[in-house]
């Protein structure tokens, strides 16, 4: 048999367009790119391997934002313990199916330490400033809320074409058969926030504190004083997509915690206690 010639020189570079779901959900899960951003809105790439920082070029700095409230989430990641009640909740109060989630828990193993073995990182929506999603969906269906800035469906003009799901760059959209649309997280905002309620069902939910709910355009509130403050680095998720996301991570120790709140103390669970 024979077989036409290819001439693979003038084949196109397809890019990532082509990528499906479950490859770029792989692809999370080998490596999350941070970026560091510190008081006074500068922003530093981070290059773990060398354990050095430097600005970064052509990505900005934040020192307005553009929402009021300014939703967004810090992750003190050091004190994920992996007990999964915040999936629960948010499964819950957003009537999720059982084989979707709106967000998840992904670890991290190490295997040249002797004190730390794994990493749990919580991950969901990013509420992007420059969403793809909004960019990527032809009826206007998924947009930006003008007010808040939450990142949001509507799904009576979803026509389940599932072009937004390939253009999150965090996998953090799923289709839902039962509203025959795309849905994702909303920061709990039709189930929660909308009837006056404060945080989100996960962050709520959450024995340790580390997921922290608030406005980051209030200097008093706890993400602003968290997000700016100096003693420890603050990373997003793949910041080289240029998303501009609102979920921010740190490591956040309890004793760092404590200086950035100015003695305000958080409720820490100890699963060691009964």
């Amino acid at each position: 048999m024979k077989f036409p010639k290819i001439g693979f020189d003038n084949l196109k570079n397809e890019g990532t367009d082509s990528v499906t779901v479950k490859e770029r959900r792989k692809f999370l899960k080998l490596g999350l790119a941070v970026v560091g951003v510190y008081a006074g809105g500068k922003i530093l790439s981070l290059t773990s391997v060398i354990g050095t920082a430097h600005a970064a070029n052509g990505v900005g700095s934040i020192k307005k934002y553009p929402y009021n409230p300014h939703y967004s989430m810090v992750i003190r990641q050091s004190l994920c313990i992996d007990c999964e009640l915040c999936v629960e909740a948010c499964n819950t109060t957003n009537h999720v199916p059982e084989e979707n989630y709106r967000t998840r828990i992904l670890s991290k193993r190490y295997t040249d330490t002797l004190d730390k073995q794994v990493e749990f990182i919580p991950v969901l929506c990013n509420q992007c400033n420059n969403a793809p999603c909004v960019r990527a969906c032809p009826t206007r269906a998924t947009y930006k809320d003008p007010v808040t800035g939450i990142v949001r469906m509507e799904s009576k003009k979803c026509i389940g074409c599932k072009t937004c799901m390939l253009a999150c760059p965090y996998d953090a959209r799923y289709f839902s058969v039962e509203r025959r649309a795309v849905d994702k997280c909303d920061f709990c905002w039709e189930t929660r926030l909308s009837k006056g309620e404060k945080e989100t069902a996960c962050s709520s939910a959450c024995p340790t504190g580390a997921r922290t709910f608030g406005n980051l355009t209030d200097p008093e509130n706890i993400v602003y004083k968290l997000v700016h403050q100096i003693e420890e680095q603050v990373w997003v998720i793949r910041p080289e997509d240029d998303t501009k996301p609102n979920i921010f991570y740190m490591k956040g120790n309890m004793l760092s915690v404590d200086n950035i709140l100015n003695e305000q103390k958080f409720k820490y669970f100890n699963p060691n206690k009964s």
